[in-house]
């Protein structure tokens, strides 16, 4: 079999394990109001998750977040081993932390296995000094794993203030009501969102690929066949659920009434939708984090449980660093079982 079979395969189990690690976010604030049950909510999630895929193609005409992964390390430095130990790296890391039912980053572990085996691979095979990193690509991304739970929270808090002041004067019965039915609405854009964000790092990654082995000449020629599968793999993994991370993200911050569920995954949504369009990859985890602790906030502050949140960012902080050691681990036991081999 073809490495770059092998490679493509492990890149959709990747996105799979993304789907259900990362399946809480969307549905964390819908199950734990009991809008939906969690079968309900995955079917739900995963349904609007591959349909991100027509939004990515027909809306924004480009898939701009794959475009950023795939040249978040210069070419010259590409190679299948590096993809390979770095989607090792990330895999490991991602069933590590769903394990302990830790919400970190899908997309920061995938960048920092990247980047980890490229960096291993520049120091084995030296080129003339040149950059291994593409910076342009990479700095946006390390700005937004602080600047994406901060504008959900922002978002988050300002969307409720607003709500809660509309429904001043309405009957609490019916306004209850009518949040639930609009949280299957926000759940949905908060699922087209994460779809539309995950799945092109994905989509990237094989893109890459496919270059380094001589298939394609550029990643604009990527072929229909790839966003599809992509898309489909994160669907299907979203539909397998992550219940861990459902407790943690769901109860364990903040109580969330169908009110305040609306108001975060609006707000996951909105800054979803906007660090697409800028091409920025982001953590869906951190964003909608930010968003639900900024709900939360409206009530007061110590209705948000500082301590948990802390020992979230920690995790998110810890991410790409541990990612890519792991890879630079993956990249040098690779190499040495098939030093003989010509990739």
């Amino acid at each position: 079999m073809s490495f770059l079979v092998v490679i493509i395969a492990l890149a959709l189990v990747f996105d799979y394990i993304n789907g259900f690690h990362d399946a809480a976010n969307s549905i964390a604030t819908i199950v734990s109001t009991k809008v939906l049950t969690p079968f309900q909510a995955v079917l739900w999630a995963a349904l609007f998750n591959f349909a991100a895929f027509f939004i990515a193609k027909y809306y924004f005409g480009e898939f701009k977040i794959g475009n950023t992964i795939a040249k978040s390390v210069n070419e010259q430095f590409i190679t299948l081993s590096v993809i390979f130990s770095g989607l090792m790296a990330a895999i490991s890391w991602n069933l590590l932390t769903w394990w302990f039912g830790i919400p970190s980053s899908s997309s920061h572990t995938l960048l920092g296995g990247f980047m980890g085996a490229a960096l291993t691979h520049a120091g084995q095979w030296a080129k003339n000094g040149q950059e291994v990193i593409n910076y342009s690509k990479v700095i946006p991304t390390f700005l937004f794993i602080f600047l994406a739970p901060i504008i959900g929270m922002i978002f988050g808090y300002v969307i409720s203030v607003i709500i809660i002041n509309i429904c001043r004067r309405a009957n609490p019965y019916k306004a209850d009501n009518w949040f639930r039915r609009l949280q299957l609405v926000s759940s949905a854009l908060f699922s087209l969102g994460h779809g539309g964000n995950d799945a092109q790092k994905v989509l990237g990654i094989i893109a890459a690929a496919m270059v380094a082995h001589g298939d394609l000449k550029s990643l604009q020629d990527v072929p229909n066949w790839v966003p599809f599968a992509c898309f489909t793999a994160i669907g299907l993994g979203t539909m397998s659920g992550g219940w861990k991370i459902v407790k943690t993200m769901g109860t364990r911050i903040t109580k969330v009434t169908p009110l305040e569920g609306v108001s975060a995954e609006t707000a996951g949504a909105l800054t979803l939708f906007l660090t697409e369009k800028l091409g920025v990859p982001v953590s869906t985890t951190h964003t909608i984090t930010g968003s639900i602790i900024g709900v939360g906030a409206t009530r007061r502050l110590s209705a948000v449980r500082w301590g948990v949140t802390i020992n979230l960012l920690w995790a998110w902080i810890l991410t790409i660093p541990v990612s890519a050691i792991l890879a630079a681990i993956y990249y040098l036991i690779f190499h040495l079982i098939n030093h003989h081999l010509p990739f």
